[in-house]
């Protein structure tokens, strides 16, 4: 893509390829680190192809919410191996290095993910605003149709718009040793290798973040709003539970996903360091999609039975 011999300043050629810094200020931790951030990865893959094989195999769990819960397992698994297989391989290896074209990749993937589950869990916001606020018209309103519009809607949101970011942001010219301060090609840590000026690229790419992931975050809390005011009016205790408790999971998980992605990208380049932007990474690339099947598993009764259910029939079929 560059040539490394084209003069850049004077003094500096163009990159063709990336060196991560990683985690090697923990050389003497990095084999427990494999350990532990493998073991999250296998769970995370293995507790998400279970919450979709266990939805697709139980019709009961054929519903709007559940064909949402399977586009939000598939993106955490998509979203998790984006980064953690090649982490785990520099963790054991000297030659941390990765090239422009894969770095791109990486990040072309990493960002449409990310982008497409914050519009998701506003269609899963929908979702639960219309089951509670109108449960009469929910089968009407939240027909199959009306959820493969928004989940496609979801994907296409976050190809278009992170498409034209990350194409963007690998016109730039990156000279000099190439060091990302990070384990993986996330937008800032890359942005600060270019040679030129990059002042007007992160206003636009801050915008960029307003928009699409604050406006996203908005129609959660509109519907959200809407949601709390409906259930107060609910006259019984039990059925106010009740109702709070098919929302609960959803706001655990926006809570995480949110939390982390506000801290990161809506924050001015100034407050960047690699170590907060390493931590925070580590929680919204690794430990959220970890959580998510623990939470839509332990707090989600439907989901529960079925698993039982599940597993009893095996266990039958073994004994017979």
């Amino acid at each position: 893509m560059f040539d490394a011999e084209s003069p850049m300043d004077g003094n500096q050629s163009l990159c063709v390829k990336f060196t991560f810094v990683s985690f090697s200020s923990l050389a003497e931790l990095q084999p427990v680190l494999f350990v532990v951030f493998l073991v999250i990865y296998l769970f995370t893959v293995g507790g998400n192809l279970i919450i979709i094989c266990l939805i697709w195999v139980t019709p009961s769990l054929h519903t709007a919410m559940y064909f949402f819960l399977v586009n939000l397992s598939f993106l955490e698994m998509c979203y998790i191996t984006s980064v953690v297989p090649q982490m785990l391989v520099h963790l054991l290896v000297e030659n941390k290095t990765i090239s422009i074209e894969g770095c791109a990749a990486q990040m072309y993937v990493f960002t449409i993910l990310g982008l497409t589950e914050c519009c998701l869990l506003a269609a899963m916001a929908y979702d639960r605003y219309v089951a509670i606020c109108y449960p009469l018209h929910y089968t009407l309103l939240m027909r199959p149709s009306m959820c493969l519009k928004l989940a496609a809607a979801s994907w296409t949101t976050g190809v278009v718009v992170e498409s034209v970011q990350t194409t963007w942001i690998f016109t730039l010219p990156f000279c000099g040793a190439g060091v990302i301060q990070h384990f993986f090609c996330d937008i800032m840590p890359v942005v600060k290798l270019a040679c030129v000026d990059t002042s007007h690229n992160e206003i636009v790419m801050f915008a960029v973040s307003v928009l699409f992931i604050m406006s996203p975050c908005f129609l959660i809390l509109c519907s959200y709003l809407r949601i709390f005011v409906s259930i107060l009016k609910i006259p019984s205790t039990a059925g106010r539970r009740k109702a709070f408790s098919t929302c609960s999971s959803h706001i655990l998980v926006v809570s995480l996903f949110y939390g982390t992605a506000l801290f990161t990208y809506l924050q001015p380049k100034s407050a960047h360091t690699p170590e907060t932007d390493k931590a925070t990474a580590l929680m919204y690339t690794v430990v959220t999609p970890a959580l998510n099947p623990v939470i839509y598993t332990l707090r989600n009764k439907e989901v529960k039975e079925a698993f039982q259910r599940a597993t009893k029939r095996n266990l039958l079929r073994q004994m017979a």
